[in-house]
């Protein structure tokens, strides 16, 4: 069993390394000069070329790779091409603000899709049940974004019950956060919460066409007892996988939901580092998304091995 998990974790460095190729070598072929970026346009080429020496950026693209990589690992995201300051120094507050919005998004999703997932299955074909599959499946064709702006305009404009953008301070409470962050919070919860729904309900129904889950009904074992007791912990492993899925989307796929209510989390500040042409910034953000998808898949990759027993001892 360690042996898998070890190489697992050696496949996710691996992936993890092979990402870092293809952001970089993205980045590359990006329009705009980062030395010409940070100094003007009317900067006269010396200058350029003195800042671009400066930079690195007159090495050859491998140069300029291993030095970028050598960076990342000892904790240096490298200089801001607009502003000028650290990444580190920029990107403090934006990624708590994403992990705040991420935790207070899964602490209400995972536990609200477990019980209705399981309320559906308990009575499979039930109205409960057709409601609920009905619900998350237009909820899965819609896009975020237009959850996002329908909520906007219900919720903020036409009826006027919360604020329209989530533009923070940084001196607000933990209450006042949630009530500034309402529409943002509720429009990732009904996102990620329908295809976690769904996948609960889809995995304890397929465990329950097992053959002992069929013998411990013949024998008159209440449904609720052999869903909870039986047929849930053997269907972990794919609802562990969804739930992962769905918290690296929380933490890599906000971008939309950010740009729409202005809120200042990591997306949003990856979107500023495109549109001013800020290739570390770009850099960074792509490598902290990847990388967190990646982290969060290989913690589902092992807890799903942790539970199922034929994966834990094979033959």
């Amino acid at each position: 069993m360690w042996h898998m998990i070890l190489r697992r974790i050696g496949v996710g460095l691996i992936l993890i390394w092979v990402v870092s190729i293809l952001i970089f070598a993205m980045t590359q072929i990006l329009p705009g000069d980062a030395a010409q970026i940070r100094l003007g346009q009317q900067t006269s080429p010396e200058a350029v070329a003195a800042l671009r020496k400066e930079m690195g950026l007159d090495q050859p693209w491998f140069v300029q790779y291993f030095s970028w990589i050598g960076n990342l690992l000892t904790g240096d995201l490298g200089i801001s091409v607009a502003g000028g300051a650290t990444i580190q120094s920029l990107i403090g507050d934006r990624i708590g603000n994403t992990i705040f919005v991420t935790a207070i998004v899964t602490t209400i999703s995972v536990p609200l899709s477990l019980f209705l997932g399981l309320l559906a299955a308990m009575l499979p074909g039930g109205k409960i049940d057709k409601v609920v599959t009905a619900a998350t499946l237009g909820l899965i064709a819609v896009p975020d974004f237009l959850i996002a702006i329908l909520m906007m305009l219900v919720l903020a404009v036409q009826l006027d019950l919360v604020p329209a953008v989530s533009l923070l301070n940084g001196t607000e409470g933990f209450w006042k956060k949630i009530y500034i962050l309402i529409l943002p919070i509720t429009t990732l919860v009904i996102v990620v919460s329908a295809q976690m729904i769904r996948m609960t309900r889809a995995g304890v129904l397929n465990v329950m066409s097992s053959p002992y889950i069929e013998m411990a009904i013949l024998k008159g074992v209440p449904r609720k007892r052999i869903i909870l007791r039986h047929a849930l912990l053997n269907a972990i492993g794919p609802i562990v996988n969804v739930i992962a899925l769905n918290l690296a989307y929380l933490v890599s796929g906000v971008i939309v939901v950010e740009f729409i209510f202005s809120y200042p989390g990591l997306a949003k500040f990856m979107i500023n580092g495109v549109q001013t042409r800020d290739i570390p910034v770009v850099q960074a953000c792509g490598m902290i998304f990847c990388s967190s998808y990646i982290i969060f898949i290989l913690i589902a990759d092992i807890a799903s091995t942790l539970s199922n027993p034929r994966l834990r001892h094979p033959k």
